[in-house]
């Protein structure tokens, strides 16, 4: 079984309730369609039902048992702007701001209903920017109680199966800290192994990455990527991590023992933390289009409520797969 086979087989156990905002987007429908079909969640789509409605008979997709809420219509919105203007008030919202927002920004819509209780998780970002979710997911959801960084991760399930678990990987920060500090990739590092054991069920092994191994190079990014290593280590004794490690070193056994001899970690990593989001994202990427990866993600921990982003190059079968993993985020809260 494939990892995000197994993650739909936990979704299908205890269905949630997750927000499909962007119903402008054809692949959102498509993703739709095959997530009911395969039964790992119930679904609403904001929107006009008619324009919903007709727009799926013209891709030609059944999505008969999607719920489909218009902000224009709901009788929920007037409690919603009440809500958005009670939270923003010191931040100059007011209700007439509010109600424009509310009534034409749909994955804010969407974070108001997780906000009220009326779902329980969020996939955006087939065609909008992070910025663009994680801002009103922060300022109106907040962080989850002892959350000290929001940060993102992918899972990539590759299919040269001698890497990471199984082939299994995941890839952190990709796609929100853009330039983490020492403490930063630190607590990225924690956060992970978290995600990790929850997601994948395997305990992790955490590479923090960087172009030397153990001193091989000297450099101000070396020095980050060695004292973040240092900080994880005392902060997150439960998790076995190690670094600063080439990413050679930190997957391949024979290159780890050659490099870093007496590592734990060195030629079984199966987290890899990069050093900032340009390295991250640009891995993530050539791993996804080379070696023809699974890329899941970007999933967010750290907030209140599961809310999760796409790539805006994302297909429609990626989707599904993150509404599985938002699905099982939910079972988990």
């Amino acid at each position: 079984m494939s990892f995000i086979e197994g993650i739909k087989e936990k979704a299908k156990k205890d269905k949630k309730l997750i927000i499909l905002p962007e119903s402008e987007d054809d692949r959102t429908y498509f993703a739709a369609e095959q997530a009911l079909k395969e039964g790992i969640a119930d679904l609403v789509m904001i929107g006009k039902a008619d324009v919903i409605a007709d727009k799926a008979k013209a891709l030609g997709v059944n999505i008969d048992g999607v719920k489909t809420v218009d902000p224009a219509t709901s009788d929920k919105t007037e409690s919603y702007i009440a809500k958005l203007v009670e939270l923003r008030q010191a931040k100059g919202m007011t209700e007439e701001k509010a109600r424009e927002t509310l009534l034409n920004d749909y994955p804010t819509y969407g974070i108001m209903m997780l906000k009220m209780g009326d779902a329980d998780g969020l996939v955006s970002g087939a065609c909008h920017s992070t910025a663009d979710i994680l801002r009103p997911a922060l300022q109106i959801l907040k962080t989850k109680p002892g959350t000290e960084l929001v940060s993102s991760f992918f899972i990539l399930d590759t299919p040269t199966k001698e890497y990471g678990a199984d082939g299994v990987m995941m890839f952190a920060d990709c796609a929100l800290c853009q330039e983490p500090n020492e403490d930063e990739l630190a607590m990225i590092a924690g956060a992970c192994g978290d995600s990790f054991k929850a997601f994948v069920g395997a305990e992790p092994n955490i590479a923090f990455l960087s172009h030397s191994s153990f001193g091989s190079a000297k450099h101000a990014l070396v020095d980050k990527v060695h004292n973040a290593t240092a900080k994880a280590k005392e902060k997150y004794p439960q998790f076995n991590i190690d670094g600063e490690l080439q990413l050679d070193a930190a997957i391949v056994e024979s290159v780890g023992q050659a490099k870093a001899p007496g590592s734990s970690v060195a030629g079984k990593a199966n987290v890899l933390v990069f050093p900032n989001i340009d390295a991250g994202n640009i891995g993530y990427k050539l791993v996804q289009r080379f070696a023809k990866a699974e890329a899941y993600g970007p999933v967010l921990q750290g907030i209140a409520a599961p809310v999760n982003d796409l790539s805006r190059g994302c297909f429609a079968e990626d989707i599904v797969g993150v509404i599985a993993l938002t699905a099982v985020q939910a079972q988990m809260q």
